[in-house]
């Protein structure tokens, strides 16, 4: 029998697809620069929204923040374009956070490469 989805998560996929068209679109603000919205978490009364965000390129922390800052500056703007783009009841508040998966896996990704690579060093001495 084929999952049915809620509709906070439903509501959560449509905000995601309208918020990343609506920052590509609509914010100016250099601290933002290219960003991909990778997931989109709405409470179960749809009252507020956890955006989660992962900027394109090298950054360093104090990027991601001024990024972020300039993100939830804009969360009011954001949601006024929204709530004309999206028919809701009540249009969520928006909470923009930084997704550091991205990031992670580069990371690990690294560590189990270096991990193998150490591991048939040592077996051609043997």
């Amino acid at each position: 029998m084929p999952r049915e989805f809620t509709r906070s998560e439903r509501v959560s996929d449509a905000l995601q697809r309208e918020i990343a068209s609506l920052i590509r679109e609509n914010v100016r603000d250099p601290r933002v620069g290219m960003l991909s919205v990778t997931e989109v978490t709405v409470s179960r009364d749809l009252s507020v929204a956890k955006v989660y965000v992962a900027f394109v390129g090298e950054r360093s922390a104090e990027q991601i923040k001024e990024g972020l800052s300039a993100l939830n500056g804009a969360s009011g703007f954001l949601r006024k374009l929204l709530s004309s783009s999206i028919a809701l009841r009540t249009t969520p508040a928006l909470n923009f956070f930084y997704d550091e998966t991205g990031q992670r896996s580069q990371h690990l990704d690294a560590l189990i490469d270096l991990a193998i690579a150490s591991d048939s060093g040592n077996q051609e001495e043997s």
